[in-house]
């Protein structure tokens, strides 16, 4: 009771004065909102938007974890490669997990500071209350990017994603593009050297280049990318023992994820399984391409077409970009055809950009960016479509 006295003390002091959305926003996300509806309303719920931000955050807490493990392992089986051969008693180790609290965990620190700074700077200038939106991005920012991203590159493309991603187009609610996939873009665009290459997945990779015991840090896609044989099994795959961005390797924690977020109505499954869908699709249509030898083997494109359609959703940042990216309840589209439409054109082109773009074999961030912009015009013409069809069933009826 001390504590929540002496903040409802704070707030009461600085009532009225510009530094009071601050000290709300403690208040707000240690207890309970400001706004809280008593009588007259004709629906009652319990959740607000801190609930249904730390549901998302709960989700993605299995993949954190297992990332910040999964830092080490890939770091010390690119050294010792005989490490793979028993993977589930060389993995949960101490020393791996120490690799991740020391590289992963200043990653998270960094964009939740950053972003939160940034965030109550907005809200001093503009006299509103803080937002709770960042409570996500904070965590999505650390999962998507390679663990040896530098800190000071993270603050300054989380600042550029916060203000220009957010804040321009009025806060949390108002944003058209995904605030966390605009930080990682910025980053993509500003330091490609940092997120891209076979050297930036595996912590430490870059310094031992040109050392007797250099690490080589690639991707499966990487690999697919050069015609390069794939060494890890199915099961590497789906459950993550692969090298790649701190959180987006585990498609079984993510999948976990996603039937949390579906159960607890926060995520939608109609978004999910219509973006692994359209990625299928496209995939199947490649090995068609291949299987029709409409492309050969000496076709730079020939890899990632070659690569299984169902392998597709297993590698890369599809499924958690279908999960946590492309369900944004602000970005993306907001009727129930519209989310099929958007969800499958999502993972469609996300396959698209992989096999096209060698360079950067991921398509997921651009793919999702894109479908942002377009989600508006989706609902729009999905409800015109709506309101056509019943202007001629009424005229049919007075007829």
């Amino acid at each position: 009771m001390g504590l929540k006295q002496n903040l409802h003390n704070l707030k009461e002091k600085y009532k009225g004065t510009k530094m009071a959305p601050a000290f709300n926003a403690i208040h707000t996300f240690l207890y309970l909102p400001n706004d809280v509806t008593h009588g007259g309303t004709h629906i009652k719920a319990a959740d607000d938007l801190k609930r249904t931000m730390n549901i998302v955050i709960m989700a993605l807490i299995p993949c954190l974890i297992f990332g910040m493990f999964n830092a080490g392992f890939q770091h010390y089986a690119a050294i010792d490669n005989s490490l793979r051969t028993d993977v589930l008693a060389n993995f949960f180790t101490f020393d791996n997990l120490w690799i991740g609290i020391i590289k992963v965990l200043p990653l998270v620190i960094v964009s939740y500071a950053v972003g939160l700074v940034v965030e109550f700077i907005f809200a001093v200038i503009k006299g509103h209350e803080v937002e709770e939106g960042y409570l996500v991005t904070g965590m999505l920012v650390p999962l998507i990017v390679p663990v040896d991203t530098p800190l000071w590159m993270l603050a300054v493309a989380v600042i550029f994603g916060v203000v220009i991603g957010k804040e321009v187009f009025g806060g949390t609610g108002m944003n058209i593009l995904n605030p966390a996939l605009t930080i990682r873009a910025f980053l993509f665009f500003a330091y490609p050297t940092w997120m891209s290459g076979d050297k930036v997945w595996v912590h430490d990779a870059v310094n031992r280049v040109g050392t007797a015991d250099a690490i080589s840090g690639e991707t499966i896609l990487g690999s697919y990318a050069q015609s390069q044989e794939v060494v890890y099994s199915t099961w590497d795959k789906f459950f993550g023992f692969i090298p790649g961005s701190v959180g987006e390797t585990s498609t079984f924690l993510i999948l976990l994820g996603a039937a949390f977020l579906i159960f607890t109505k926060i995520g939608s499954w109609r978004i999910i399984v219509s973006t692994f869908l359209g990625a299928a699709v496209m995939g199947f249509i490649f090995n068609l391409i291949v299987g029709a030898e409409i492309i050969t083997e000496s076709s730079k494109f020939y890899g990632l077409m070659n690569a299984p359609w169902w392998e597709q959703l297993l590698i890369g940042g599809l499924a958690f970009g279908a999960v946590f990216m492309a369900t944004d309840p602000v970005t993306a589209a907001q009727t129930n055809k519209g989310k099929w439409i958007y969800g499958f054109l999502a993972g469609f082109i996300a396959i698209m950009i992989r096999v096209f773009n060698p360079a950067y074999p991921e398509g997921v961030m651009l793919a999702i960016l894109l479908m942002n912009v377009f989600a508006p015009t989706i609902d729009h013409y999905v409800v015109q479509g709506n309101v056509k069809k019943r202007l001629k069933r009424t005229k049919v009826k007075t007829a």
